[in-house]
């Protein structure tokens, strides 16, 4: 028993700090978008890397169970970050 509930934890876990960064990526896509600098718009892009990381940990951990969510919120930031770029004539990620 104790090891379904460690799994359980750790899938939790898990999952929990895909959304944080999936959370975190909404912030810096929000502040470049509202102050569309260089220096916002590249701590927006290291953010989205640093995401991309978190997604594929998630997904490796759990098979892609319990990630759909910070999934769907990951590509709707990645589309904005994307928004600010074009409009800055920095191109697609």
């Amino acid at each position: 028993m104790p090891k379904r509930y460690d799994s359980s934890l750790q899938a939790d876990t898990t999952v929990s700090q895909a959304q944080n960064a999936v959370n975190k990526l909404h912030y810096a896509v929000s502040q470049a978008m509202s102050h569309p600098t260089e220096q916002t718009i590249e701590q927006a892009e290291r953010r989205l890397a640093h995401t991309e990381q978190a997604m594929r940990q998630a997904e490796r951990s759990l098979g892609g169970q319990g990630v759909e969510l910070a999934e769907e919120m990951f590509i709707e930031e990645k589309r904005r970050l994307n928004s600010i770029q074009s409009q800055n004539g920095q191109g697609d990620l």
